[in-house]
C-alpha cells in the first residue's frame, strides 16, 4: 500500500493490487474520520466517500489537483 503523500491527517495511497489497466488512475484518501476515492481525469472527482463531510471532499479534490502530476507519476512507477 504505498503511500504517496500526507496531508494534515490525511493518507493518500494506492492499494498495490489496483494496476488494472481497465480502471482510471485514481488515489485513496484516508483519515481518522473518512476516506474517499478520487478519479483523476478526465477531471478530479470523487468516486466514493465515507465519513467526510462535503467541505473537506472539495479541500481533498483540491489537494488532489495540485499533486495530480505526482500521484500520476508514482502510479505509473509503481504499477508499470
Amino acid at each position: 500500500m504505498p503511500v504517496v503523500f500526507r496531508h494534515k491527517n490525511v493518507r493518500f495511497f494506492f492499494f498495490s493490487n489496483e494496476g488494472n489497466p481497465r480502471e482510471p488512475i485514481h488515489i485513496h484518501a484516508d483519515a481518522p474520520d473518512g476516506d474517499a476515492k478520487f478519479w483523476l481525469y478526465p477531471e478530479v472527482q470523487v468516486a466514493r466517500s465515507a465519513g467526510f463531510d462535503r467541505r473537506t471532499l472539495a479541500e481533498l479534490a483540491r489537494v488532489v489537483e495540485d499533486h495530480r502530476d505526482e500521484i500520476e507519476r508514482a502510479w505509473h512507477e509503481h504499477f508499470g
